[in-house]
């Protein structure tokens, strides 16, 4: 390690070799807590390069488990938190309109660490069962048209960071690490990142794992499509700027998506969003972000074509029978 950190002392990055090596290093337990908080510190206060990601990724997903749906067409949509904003569960919610409208899902996804409800924060309050089987795992994808992937089941290598993520209590480039290292990996991915620096850094990123992506920034700070501004999404095929309006929708207010104080007022407004009850507001954010998972997994499909496929998913009550599915199928 120490080698590693007089690199950085001097101002240089590391290679992405030097991350993969240190990374599995990590899962040896060759380092102490210290000597990783100082990596992780070094390398956040300059900020990730696309190689020490790439480095990182490749280091945890050697050591983790594998999932081949090669076979199938999937999509992955999650954020990579840090936002601060405490929303409720959007992109898993959406996943579950983008599975009603009929395309095959693979979301990955943890507790909380921005907000009080992350994706497996909601999914075990209604009872479901985390697994790593991969048979289970196919069949819940075959019939249900959506699986989860609870990272700690596969990334094994983030459990030895852990501890020192805690006690830093501050982003690091783990965080940008974790919507990366989906176990199946799969073909399509929509990744909400915090700020334009991180939205150019993943999209430098998937350019190099090339694979079919979009990733999205909104202007006044969320991982996700807010609707509280405009936002951007870079793609395969292009790189543009969006409005609410331009969306056929409207502008809301940040406190009319904001996820609670506690993970069961978080699982209520996601549960009245798939039920029909939620506020225009709430039910708009997920549709926004549905659509803009299915325009980029369907080519045919503009983000504004895909606004009405994603609304019909919603209304028809689709996505809340592929939800009632997901739960029965994994209780």
């Amino acid at each position: 390690m120490k080698k590693y950190l007089l690199k950085l002392i001097d101002g240089e990055t590391l290679s992405q070799e030097d991350t993969h090596q240190i990374m599995l290093n990590i899962t040896k337990e060759q380092y102490n807590d210290q000597q990783i908080a100082a990596l992780l510190m070094a390398i956040q206060t300059r900020g990730a390069t696309v190689d020490e990601i790439l480095g990182f990724r490749q280091g945890l997903l050697e050591t983790g488990k594998y999932i081949n749906f090669e076979d199938f067409n999937t999509l992955d949509i999650v954020g990579t938190g840090g936002d601060g904003k405490n929303t409720f569960n959007i992109s898993t919610c959406s996943a579950f309109v983008i599975a009603g409208a009929g395309y095959k899902v693979t979301k990955h996804g943890n507790g909380g660490s921005s907000s009080v409800s992350g994706a497996s924060n909601v999914l075990m309050g209604h009872g479901v069962k985390f697994t790593d089987d991969e048979d289970k795992l196919r069949k819940c994808l075959e019939e249900v048209g959506i699986c989860y992937f609870h990272a700690p089941l596969f990334a094994y290598g983030m459990k030895f960071v852990g501890p020192t993520r805690k006690a830093l209590a501050i982003p690091t480039c783990f965080n940008i690490l974790g919507p990366l290292v989906n176990p199946c990996h799969p073909k399509n991915s929509l990744h909400g990142t915090a700020n334009q620096s991180q939205l150019r850094l993943y999209t430098n990123i998937h350019q190099q794992i090339g694979d079919n992506y979009g990733v999205i920034t909104s202007y006044d700070g969320y991982d996700e499509i807010s609707l509280t501004s405009g936002f951007k999404i870079c793609t395969n095929n292009f790189e543009k700027v969006i409005t609410p309006v331009d969306l056929g929708l409207k502008y809301i207010n940040q406190e009319e998506i904001y996820g609670g104080e506690t993970a069961k007022e978080a699982m209520k407004i996601f549960d009245s969003v798939l039920e029909g009850t939620a506020t225009e507001a709430q039910k708009s954010v997920i549709i926004a972000n549905a659509a803009c998972g299915i325009s980029v997994m369907d080519k045919n499909l503009s983000i504004n074509d895909s606004v009405n496929v994603a609304r019909e998913s919603l209304e028809s009550g689709k996505a809340l029978n592929v939800f009632k599915k997901f739960v029965e199928f994994n209780s």
